[in-house]
């Protein structure tokens, strides 16, 4: 298994794809994000899954179980519990760029969703 290094701030900030798969390994992975204004990931949740937020640019909204509200900016963190249904949305007028770790890996590895539309598709695809 290869591991992953490299400048985790200037990888998430120059990405510009919805999501890209970096590292997947046994039990961690790793993916950065971008969200254009207005933009969010969607309402999911892991059943299995504990999900880390590192937010490098811009402003996030994070909703928890529908009603609880968190507004977090650049350099904040975020854990999201396995279990704990979970948006993400894009509060700030530029770009939301934002690195997270899943645990155990949910995507597979060296998944590159483009566009917010492209990951939908590929959901679907595979029943998620």
């Amino acid at each position: 298994m290869r591991a992953y290094c490299g400048h985790i701030d200037k990888e998430t900030l120059q990405n510009t794809y919805f999501r890209k798969v970096l590292f997947t390994g046994k039990h961690a992975q790793l993916v950065v994000m971008c969200l254009a204004p207005g933009e969010e990931i969607g309402q999911e949740v892991h059943a299995k899954v504990d999900q880390f937020f590192r937010i490098e640019q811009g402003k996030a909204r994070f909703v928890f179980n529908k009603r609880r509200i968190a507004l977090v900016r650049e350099g904040d963190a975020v854990v999201v519990p396995a279990g704990t249904v979970h948006n993400v949305q894009n509060a700030s007028r530029g770009l939301l760029k934002l690195y997270t770790v899943y645990s155990p890996p949910n995507h597979p590895p060296r998944t590159v969703h483009k566009t917010k539309a492209a990951a939908e598709r590929a959901e679907a695809r595979q029943g998620h």
